[in-house]
Protein backbone atom coordinates (compact mmCIF):
# COMPACT_ATOMS: atom_id res chain seq x y z
CA UNK A 1 0.00 0.00 0.00
CA UNK A 2 1.40 3.61 -0.81
CA UNK A 3 2.13 5.95 1.72
CA UNK A 4 -0.40 8.38 -0.37
CA UNK A 5 -3.05 5.08 0.02
CA UNK A 6 -2.67 5.24 3.59
CA UNK A 7 -3.30 9.07 4.26
CA UNK A 8 -5.99 9.29 2.36
CA UNK A 9 -7.97 6.12 4.14
CA UNK A 10 -6.71 7.92 7.76
CA UNK A 11 -8.00 10.95 6.80
CA UNK A 12 -11.32 9.48 5.58
CA UNK A 13 -11.97 7.80 9.12
CA UNK A 14 -13.76 10.63 11.04
CA UNK A 15 -14.99 10.90 15.06
CA UNK A 16 -18.33 9.28 14.25
CA UNK A 17 -18.16 7.92 10.26
CA UNK A 18 -16.02 7.36 7.12
CA UNK A 19 -16.44 9.63 4.21
CA UNK A 20 -14.08 11.08 1.77
CA UNK A 21 -14.18 11.91 -2.21
CA UNK A 22 -14.99 8.62 -3.89
CA UNK A 23 -12.28 7.02 -5.65
CA UNK A 24 -9.66 9.23 -4.06
CA UNK A 25 -10.16 8.92 0.06
CA UNK A 26 -12.88 5.65 -0.56
CA UNK A 27 -11.60 3.06 -2.81
CA UNK A 28 -13.58 -0.61 -3.24
CA UNK A 29 -10.35 -1.87 -2.24
CA UNK A 30 -10.42 0.10 0.50
CA UNK A 31 -13.53 -0.08 1.20
CA UNK A 32 -13.71 -4.22 1.21
CA UNK A 33 -10.84 -4.28 3.80
CA UNK A 34 -13.11 -1.84 6.16
CA UNK A 35 -16.01 -4.46 6.01
CA UNK A 36 -13.22 -6.93 6.97
CA UNK A 37 -12.32 -5.03 9.47
CA UNK A 38 -15.85 -4.26 10.82
CA UNK A 39 -15.99 -8.27 11.40
CA UNK A 40 -13.26 -8.65 12.96
CA UNK A 41 -13.57 -5.48 15.52
CA UNK A 42 -16.94 -6.26 16.52
CA UNK A 43 -16.62 -10.48 16.73
CA UNK A 44 -19.08 -10.81 13.72
CA UNK A 45 -17.55 -14.31 12.76
CA UNK A 46 -20.39 -17.06 12.35
CA UNK A 47 -23.24 -14.16 13.00
CA UNK A 48 -25.24 -11.78 11.16
CA UNK A 49 -24.04 -8.04 9.43
CA UNK A 50 -26.55 -5.51 7.68
CA UNK A 51 -25.73 -3.26 5.17
CA UNK A 52 -27.40 -0.79 3.53
CA UNK A 53 -27.28 1.95 0.80
CA UNK A 54 -28.50 5.57 -0.14
CA UNK A 55 -28.87 6.32 -3.98
CA UNK A 56 -25.42 7.49 -4.91
CA UNK A 57 -23.91 5.61 -7.50
CA UNK A 58 -20.83 4.66 -5.97
CA UNK A 59 -23.00 3.64 -2.77
CA UNK A 60 -24.40 -0.23 -4.51
CA UNK A 61 -20.63 -1.03 -5.16
CA UNK A 62 -19.34 0.00 -2.18
CA UNK A 63 -22.30 -2.20 -0.55
CA UNK A 64 -21.09 -5.39 -2.42
CA UNK A 65 -17.51 -4.54 -1.74
CA UNK A 66 -18.34 -4.09 1.73
CA UNK A 67 -20.15 -7.32 2.02
CA UNK A 68 -17.37 -9.45 0.42
CA UNK A 69 -14.97 -8.55 2.88
CA UNK A 70 -17.40 -9.20 5.42
CA UNK A 71 -18.07 -12.58 4.83
CA UNK A 72 -14.49 -13.25 3.55
CA UNK A 73 -13.87 -12.71 7.60
CA UNK A 74 -16.78 -15.34 8.42
CA UNK A 75 -20.02 -13.11 9.16
CA UNK A 76 -23.37 -13.57 6.93
CA UNK A 77 -24.08 -10.36 5.28
CA UNK A 78 -27.92 -9.45 4.49
CA UNK A 79 -27.67 -6.20 2.00
CA UNK A 80 -30.76 -4.33 2.33
CA UNK A 81 -30.11 -2.08 -0.79
CA UNK A 82 -31.84 0.93 -1.14
CA UNK A 83 -32.73 2.55 2.44
CA UNK A 84 -32.48 5.43 4.70
CA UNK A 85 -29.92 5.65 7.92
CA UNK A 86 -32.80 4.82 10.19
CA UNK A 87 -33.84 1.60 8.38
CA UNK A 88 -30.28 0.35 9.11
CA UNK A 89 -30.43 1.23 12.42
CA UNK A 90 -34.05 -0.52 12.62
CA UNK A 91 -32.23 -3.86 10.99
CA UNK A 92 -29.36 -3.32 14.04
CA UNK A 93 -32.04 -3.20 16.63
CA UNK A 94 -34.64 -5.11 15.78
CA UNK A 95 -32.30 -8.49 14.86
CA UNK A 96 -29.55 -7.60 17.00
CA UNK A 97 -27.08 -7.29 14.59
CA UNK A 98 -24.22 -4.98 13.57
CA UNK A 99 -24.51 -2.72 10.64
CA UNK A 100 -22.88 -0.76 7.88
CA UNK A 101 -24.89 2.10 6.11
CA UNK A 102 -23.17 3.78 2.87
CA UNK A 103 -24.18 7.43 2.44
CA UNK A 104 -22.60 10.66 3.18
CA UNK A 105 -25.43 11.72 4.06
CA UNK A 106 -26.06 15.64 2.96
CA UNK A 107 -22.27 16.21 1.35
CA UNK A 108 -21.86 16.88 -2.34
CA UNK A 109 -22.55 14.16 -5.27
CA UNK A 110 -18.37 13.72 -5.08
CA UNK A 111 -18.73 12.26 -1.49
CA UNK A 112 -19.37 9.00 0.12
CA UNK A 113 -19.04 6.89 3.54
CA UNK A 114 -19.93 4.86 5.94
CA UNK A 115 -21.86 4.86 9.30
CA UNK A 116 -20.93 1.85 11.65
CA UNK A 117 -23.18 0.45 14.42
CA UNK A 118 -23.00 -2.30 17.08
CA UNK A 119 -25.32 -4.86 17.64
CA UNK A 120 -28.63 -3.23 18.58
CA UNK A 121 -28.34 0.16 16.58
CA UNK A 122 -25.48 1.30 19.11
CA UNK A 123 -22.97 3.85 17.83
CA UNK A 124 -19.09 3.44 17.00
CA UNK A 125 -16.68 6.69 17.48
CA UNK A 126 -13.27 6.90 16.87
CA UNK A 127 -12.49 6.49 21.02
CA UNK A 128 -14.70 3.31 20.42
CA UNK A 129 -13.47 1.12 18.10
CA UNK A 130 -13.69 3.39 14.83
CA UNK A 131 -9.83 3.88 14.84
CA UNK A 132 -9.66 0.07 15.38
CA UNK A 133 -11.33 -0.45 12.36
CA UNK A 134 -9.14 1.65 10.30
CA UNK A 135 -6.14 0.33 11.77
CA UNK A 136 -7.31 -3.58 10.81
CA UNK A 137 -8.41 -2.13 7.43
CA UNK A 138 -4.92 -0.64 6.96
CA UNK A 139 -2.89 -3.54 7.83
CA UNK A 140 -4.94 -5.55 5.56
CA UNK A 141 -4.13 -3.09 2.88
CA UNK A 142 -0.67 -3.41 3.66
CA UNK A 143 -0.73 -6.99 3.09
CA UNK A 144 -2.83 -7.04 -0.09
CA UNK A 145 -4.67 -9.77 1.43
CA UNK A 146 -7.84 -10.20 3.73
CA UNK A 147 -7.45 -13.73 5.12
CA UNK A 148 -10.05 -15.94 5.06
CA UNK A 149 -11.66 -17.05 7.92
CA UNK A 150 -12.44 -20.82 8.13
CA UNK A 151 -16.17 -21.02 7.72
CA UNK A 152 -16.36 -17.73 5.45
CA UNK A 153 -19.74 -16.80 5.63
CA UNK A 154 -23.07 -16.24 2.87
CA UNK A 155 -24.68 -12.89 1.52
CA UNK A 156 -28.03 -12.77 0.78
CA UNK A 157 -31.07 -9.61 0.50
CA UNK A 158 -33.47 -8.41 2.41
CA UNK A 159 -35.88 -5.87 2.21
CA UNK A 160 -37.25 -4.44 5.40
CA UNK A 161 -38.90 -0.69 4.63
CA UNK A 162 -42.17 -2.75 5.16
CA UNK A 163 -41.38 -3.31 8.70
CA UNK A 164 -39.85 -0.70 9.46
CA UNK A 165 -42.54 1.95 8.34
CA UNK A 166 -45.39 -0.69 10.62
CA UNK A 167 -42.53 -0.53 13.27
CA UNK A 168 -42.93 3.58 13.03
CA UNK A 169 -46.13 3.93 13.18
CA UNK A 170 -46.86 1.25 16.21
CA UNK A 171 -44.93 3.96 17.89
CA UNK A 172 -46.73 7.39 16.69
CA UNK A 173 -50.80 6.72 15.83
CA UNK A 174 -52.15 9.39 13.51
CA UNK A 175 -55.24 7.47 12.66
CA UNK A 176 -57.32 9.94 14.52
CA UNK A 177 -55.29 13.47 13.95
CA UNK A 178 -57.19 15.92 11.76
CA UNK A 179 -56.61 16.10 8.23
CA UNK A 180 -53.13 17.75 7.14
CA UNK A 181 -51.97 18.77 4.51
CA UNK A 182 -47.88 18.14 3.95
CA UNK A 183 -45.30 19.03 1.51
CA UNK A 184 -42.08 17.23 1.76
CA UNK A 185 -38.77 17.56 0.18
CA UNK A 186 -36.97 14.86 -0.05
CA UNK A 187 -34.21 16.61 -1.98
CA UNK A 188 -33.84 13.95 -4.51
CA UNK A 189 -32.39 11.32 -1.36
CA UNK A 190 -33.97 8.33 0.86
CA UNK A 191 -36.67 10.18 1.40
CA UNK A 192 -37.99 9.92 -1.49
CA UNK A 193 -38.16 6.28 -0.48
CA UNK A 194 -39.84 6.06 3.32
CA UNK A 195 -41.92 8.90 3.14
CA UNK A 196 -44.42 7.01 0.63
CA UNK A 197 -44.00 4.47 2.91
CA UNK A 198 -44.35 5.98 6.52
CA UNK A 199 -46.84 8.73 5.63
CA UNK A 200 -48.79 7.18 2.70
CA UNK A 201 -49.44 3.51 1.63
CA UNK A 202 -46.47 2.52 -0.64
CA UNK A 203 -45.33 -0.19 2.26
CA UNK A 204 -49.09 -1.47 1.93
CA UNK A 205 -50.24 0.02 5.11
CA UNK A 206 -53.46 1.78 5.68
CA UNK A 207 -53.72 5.00 4.72
CA UNK A 208 -53.37 8.15 6.69
CA UNK A 209 -55.43 11.66 7.23
CA UNK A 210 -52.69 13.12 5.42
CA UNK A 211 -52.40 15.05 1.71
CA UNK A 212 -48.63 14.52 0.99
CA UNK A 213 -47.59 17.04 -1.83
CA UNK A 214 -43.90 15.66 -2.41
CA UNK A 215 -41.08 18.01 -3.78
CA UNK A 216 -37.64 15.83 -5.17
CA UNK A 217 -38.87 12.35 -4.62
CA UNK A 218 -36.88 11.27 -7.37
CA UNK A 219 -34.00 9.23 -6.13
CA UNK A 220 -30.94 10.78 -7.72
CA UNK A 221 -27.53 11.11 -5.73
CA UNK A 222 -26.25 13.78 -8.45
CA UNK A 223 -29.03 16.30 -6.54
CA UNK A 224 -29.87 18.29 -9.01
CA UNK A 225 -32.16 19.96 -7.55
CA UNK A 226 -30.27 21.29 -4.25
CA UNK A 227 -27.83 19.85 -2.20
CA UNK A 228 -29.63 17.37 0.10
CA UNK A 229 -29.17 19.79 3.25
CA UNK A 230 -32.16 21.32 5.01
CA UNK A 231 -29.28 23.29 7.66
CA UNK A 232 -28.16 25.44 5.15
CA UNK A 233 -31.06 27.78 4.37
CA UNK A 234 -30.67 27.90 0.65
CA UNK A 235 -31.80 24.59 0.41
CA UNK A 236 -35.23 25.16 2.35
CA UNK A 237 -35.77 27.97 -0.25
CA UNK A 238 -38.31 25.58 -2.54
CA UNK A 239 -39.98 24.02 0.09
CA UNK A 240 -41.10 27.01 2.04
CA UNK A 241 -42.15 28.36 -1.39
CA UNK A 242 -44.03 25.52 -2.05
CA UNK A 243 -45.81 25.55 1.39
CA UNK A 244 -47.20 28.54 0.96
CA UNK A 245 -48.29 28.05 -2.96
CA UNK A 246 -50.30 24.87 -1.48
CA UNK A 247 -51.69 26.61 1.90
CA UNK A 248 -49.98 23.78 3.38
CA UNK A 249 -50.46 23.10 7.27
CA UNK A 250 -46.90 22.37 7.73
CA UNK A 251 -43.29 21.72 5.26
CA UNK A 252 -40.74 18.85 6.25
CA UNK A 253 -37.14 18.51 4.97
CA UNK A 254 -35.16 15.39 4.95
CA UNK A 255 -30.96 15.03 4.12
CA UNK A 256 -29.52 12.83 2.26
CA UNK A 257 -30.01 9.87 4.16
CA UNK A 258 -33.14 10.78 5.74
CA UNK A 259 -32.01 10.40 9.65
CA UNK A 260 -32.72 14.39 9.85
CA UNK A 261 -35.69 16.60 9.72
CA UNK A 262 -36.46 20.02 9.25
CA UNK A 263 -39.69 21.67 9.81
CA UNK A 264 -41.59 24.36 7.91
CA UNK A 265 -44.83 26.59 9.11
CA UNK A 266 -47.30 27.33 7.31
CA UNK A 267 -45.70 30.54 6.80
CA UNK A 268 -43.09 29.33 5.23
CA UNK A 269 -40.49 29.80 8.19
CA UNK A 270 -38.18 27.68 9.44
CA UNK A 271 -38.75 25.95 12.76
CA UNK A 272 -35.64 25.65 15.01
CA UNK A 273 -34.51 22.06 15.62
CA UNK A 274 -34.40 23.29 19.20
CA UNK A 275 -37.92 24.24 19.11
CA UNK A 276 -38.88 20.21 17.60
CA UNK A 277 -36.74 18.54 20.40
CA UNK A 278 -39.16 20.60 23.02
CA UNK A 279 -42.17 19.57 21.06
CA UNK A 280 -40.98 16.15 20.83
CA UNK A 281 -39.33 15.79 24.39
CA UNK A 282 -42.29 17.20 25.68
CA UNK A 283 -44.91 14.59 23.96
CA UNK A 284 -42.07 11.66 25.19
CA UNK A 285 -42.61 12.78 28.53
CA UNK A 286 -46.63 12.60 28.93
CA UNK A 287 -46.16 9.09 26.88
CA UNK A 288 -44.19 7.42 29.70
CA UNK A 289 -45.79 9.72 32.49
CA UNK A 290 -49.18 8.14 31.88
CA UNK A 291 -47.67 4.63 31.82
CA UNK A 292 -46.23 5.23 35.20
CA UNK A 293 -43.06 6.44 34.68
CA UNK A 294 -41.48 8.70 37.40
CA UNK A 295 -37.60 9.64 36.82
CA UNK A 296 -37.60 10.42 33.84
CA UNK A 297 -34.73 11.78 31.92
CA UNK A 298 -33.65 13.77 28.13
CA UNK A 299 -30.94 14.56 26.71
CA UNK A 300 -30.02 17.45 24.93
CA UNK A 301 -26.73 18.92 23.60
CA UNK A 302 -24.96 21.85 24.63
CA UNK A 303 -26.03 23.60 21.79
CA UNK A 304 -29.58 23.54 21.93
CA UNK A 305 -31.70 26.57 23.07
CA UNK A 306 -32.27 26.94 27.37
CA UNK A 307 -36.56 26.24 25.57
CA UNK A 308 -35.32 22.61 25.70
CA UNK A 309 -33.91 22.06 28.95
CA UNK A 310 -36.73 24.58 30.41
CA UNK A 311 -39.43 22.19 28.82
CA UNK A 312 -38.30 18.99 30.47
CA UNK A 313 -38.31 20.37 33.63
CA UNK A 314 -41.63 21.98 33.51
CA UNK A 315 -43.11 18.50 32.12
CA UNK A 316 -41.24 16.59 35.50
CA UNK A 317 -38.77 15.39 33.93
CA UNK A 318 -34.54 15.59 34.40
CA UNK A 319 -33.08 17.19 31.27
CA UNK A 320 -29.18 15.66 30.89
CA UNK A 321 -26.67 17.93 28.68
CA UNK A 322 -24.33 16.43 26.98
CA UNK A 323 -21.13 16.70 24.23
CA UNK A 324 -21.86 17.50 20.67
CA UNK A 325 -21.98 14.63 18.32
CA UNK A 326 -23.71 11.71 17.49
CA UNK A 327 -21.56 8.79 19.14
CA UNK A 328 -21.73 10.76 22.29
CA UNK A 329 -25.55 11.42 23.03
CA UNK A 330 -26.05 7.45 21.79
CA UNK A 331 -23.97 6.51 24.50
CA UNK A 332 -25.92 8.61 27.09
CA UNK A 333 -29.01 7.36 25.71
CA UNK A 334 -27.63 3.95 26.67
CA UNK A 335 -26.27 4.67 29.82
CA UNK A 336 -28.66 6.92 30.92
CA UNK A 337 -31.68 4.66 30.00
CA UNK A 338 -33.48 8.22 28.07
CA UNK A 339 -36.82 8.49 27.08
CA UNK A 340 -35.23 10.70 24.35
CA UNK A 341 -32.06 12.78 23.33
CA UNK A 342 -31.75 15.95 20.78
CA UNK A 343 -29.10 17.63 18.92
CA UNK A 344 -29.43 21.24 17.49
CA UNK A 345 -28.36 19.38 14.09
CA UNK A 346 -31.92 17.95 13.77
CA UNK A 347 -30.82 14.63 14.96
CA UNK A 348 -33.54 12.87 17.60
CA UNK A 349 -32.87 9.95 19.36
CA UNK A 350 -35.46 7.45 21.11
CA UNK A 351 -35.73 5.18 23.37
CA UNK A 352 -37.65 3.24 21.53
CA UNK A 353 -35.85 3.59 18.76
CA UNK A 354 -32.61 1.57 20.45
CA UNK A 355 -31.30 4.94 21.50
CA UNK A 356 -30.48 5.93 18.11
CA UNK A 357 -31.94 8.83 15.91
CA UNK A 358 -34.50 8.84 13.79
CA UNK A 359 -35.62 11.89 11.80
CA UNK A 360 -39.12 10.42 10.60
CA UNK A 361 -40.29 9.36 13.67
CA UNK A 362 -39.32 12.83 14.92
CA UNK A 363 -41.42 14.07 12.17
CA UNK A 364 -44.03 11.70 13.37
CA UNK A 365 -44.37 13.25 16.56
CA UNK A 366 -44.87 16.75 15.03
CA UNK A 367 -47.35 15.65 12.92
CA UNK A 368 -49.46 14.20 15.91
CA UNK A 369 -49.25 17.16 17.45
CA UNK A 370 -50.09 19.55 15.03
CA UNK A 371 -52.75 17.62 13.99
CA UNK A 372 -54.45 16.85 17.61
CA UNK A 373 -55.12 20.22 18.05
CA UNK A 374 -56.70 23.22 15.95
CA UNK A 375 -53.37 25.07 16.50
CA UNK A 376 -50.91 26.27 13.29
CA UNK A 377 -47.49 25.19 13.35
CA UNK A 378 -46.72 28.40 13.87
CA UNK A 379 -48.35 28.95 16.69
CA UNK A 380 -46.28 26.21 18.47
CA UNK A 381 -43.04 27.45 16.67
CA UNK A 382 -43.48 30.60 18.74
CA UNK A 383 -44.33 28.77 22.00
CA UNK A 384 -41.22 26.79 22.07
CA UNK A 385 -38.90 29.86 20.22
CA UNK A 386 -39.35 32.38 23.37
CA UNK A 387 -35.71 33.33 22.90
CA UNK A 388 -32.52 34.62 19.86
CA UNK A 389 -30.43 32.32 18.74
CA UNK A 390 -27.34 32.77 16.44
CA UNK A 391 -27.02 29.55 14.86
CA UNK A 392 -23.19 28.28 14.17
CA UNK A 393 -20.54 30.63 13.62
CA UNK A 394 -17.35 29.27 12.32
CA UNK A 395 -14.36 31.28 12.51
CA UNK A 396 -10.74 29.86 11.07
CA UNK A 397 -8.25 30.87 13.74
CA UNK A 398 -4.30 30.58 14.36
CA UNK A 399 -4.34 28.79 17.43
CA UNK A 400 -7.95 27.25 19.23
CA UNK A 401 -6.38 27.82 23.00
CA UNK A 402 -5.00 31.02 22.51
CA UNK A 403 -8.38 32.42 21.18
CA UNK A 404 -10.31 30.62 23.57
CA UNK A 405 -8.35 31.39 26.27
CA UNK A 406 -8.89 35.46 24.87
CA UNK A 407 -12.36 35.12 25.17
CA UNK A 408 -12.46 33.04 28.82
CA UNK A 409 -10.93 35.57 30.01
CA UNK A 410 -12.71 38.68 28.73
CA UNK A 411 -15.82 37.05 30.37
CA UNK A 412 -14.43 35.82 33.14
CA UNK A 413 -16.03 38.30 35.20
CA UNK A 414 -19.68 38.73 33.84
CA UNK A 415 -20.56 34.86 33.46
CA UNK A 416 -19.83 31.54 34.79
CA UNK A 417 -18.02 28.84 33.13
CA UNK A 418 -18.70 25.10 32.29
CA UNK A 419 -15.97 23.45 30.10
CA UNK A 420 -18.03 20.18 28.81
CA UNK A 421 -16.84 19.97 24.87
CA UNK A 422 -15.42 23.75 24.83
CA UNK A 423 -16.05 26.60 26.60
CA UNK A 424 -19.73 27.97 27.37
CA UNK A 425 -20.18 31.06 29.44
CA UNK A 426 -23.74 32.10 31.16
CA UNK A 427 -24.29 35.66 31.93
CA UNK A 428 -24.23 35.96 35.40
CA UNK A 429 -26.85 38.78 34.99
CA UNK A 430 -29.63 40.55 37.10
CA UNK A 431 -33.03 39.98 37.33
CA UNK A 432 -33.25 43.46 35.41
CA UNK A 433 -30.71 42.53 32.64
CA UNK A 434 -31.62 40.18 29.79
CA UNK A 435 -30.01 36.60 29.51
CA UNK A 436 -27.63 35.15 27.32
CA UNK A 437 -25.20 32.41 27.11
CA UNK A 438 -22.67 31.33 24.21
CA UNK A 439 -20.32 28.27 23.49
CA UNK A 440 -16.93 28.26 21.64
CA UNK A 441 -15.81 24.56 20.64
CA UNK A 442 -13.30 23.56 18.78
CA UNK A 443 -13.54 21.70 15.09
CA UNK A 444 -12.37 17.98 15.38
CA UNK A 445 -10.31 18.15 11.99
CA UNK A 446 -9.59 21.92 11.39
CA UNK A 447 -8.23 25.30 13.03
CA UNK A 448 -11.98 26.72 13.53
CA UNK A 449 -14.01 27.68 16.66
CA UNK A 450 -17.60 27.37 16.59
CA UNK A 451 -19.49 30.08 18.20
CA UNK A 452 -23.48 29.72 19.36
CA UNK A 453 -25.18 32.35 21.33
CA UNK A 454 -28.96 32.73 22.65
CA UNK A 455 -30.23 35.65 24.19
CA UNK A 456 -33.08 36.94 25.34
CA UNK A 457 -33.48 39.30 22.81
CA UNK A 458 -31.49 40.11 19.51
CA UNK A 459 -30.04 43.73 20.47
CA UNK A 460 -28.53 41.50 23.61
CA UNK A 461 -27.87 38.46 20.56
CA UNK A 462 -25.70 40.81 18.69
CA UNK A 463 -24.23 42.33 21.58
CA UNK A 464 -22.71 39.42 22.77
CA UNK A 465 -22.14 37.96 19.63
CA UNK A 466 -20.23 40.42 17.99
CA UNK A 467 -17.63 40.81 20.63
CA UNK A 468 -16.83 37.37 20.92
CA UNK A 469 -16.51 37.14 17.72
CA UNK A 470 -14.05 40.28 17.55
CA UNK A 471 -11.94 38.27 20.38
CA UNK A 472 -12.27 35.15 18.60
CA UNK A 473 -11.12 36.66 15.69
CA UNK A 474 -8.30 39.36 16.78
CA UNK A 475 -5.32 37.09 14.89
CA UNK A 476 -6.87 35.35 12.45
CA UNK A 477 -4.82 34.34 9.77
Amino acid sequence: MSPDVRARLTAAVKAYDVRGVVGEDLTEDMVRALGAAFVDEVTAAGGLVVVGHDMRDSSPGFAQAFAEGAARRGANVSLLGLCSTDETYFASGAWNAPAAMFTASHNPAEYNGIKFSRAGAQGISLDSGLAAIRDRALAFLDADSIPAHPSPGLIDERDVLHDYAAYLRSLVDLRSIRPLRIVVDAGNGMGGLTVPAVLETAAGLAPLPIEIIPLFFELDGTFPNHEANPLEPANLVDLQRAVIDHAADIGLAFDGDADRCFVVDELGRAVSPSAIAAIVALREITRVQAQGATDVIVLHNLITSHIVAETIREAGATPVRTRVGHSYIKDEMARTSAVFGAEHSAHYYFREFWGADNGMLAALNVLAELGAHDASMSSLRERFTPYAMSGEINSTVTDVSVATERVRGAFASRASEDSLDGLTMLGTTRSTEPFWWFSVRPSNTEPLLRLNVEAADYDTLNRIRDEVLALIRKDAP
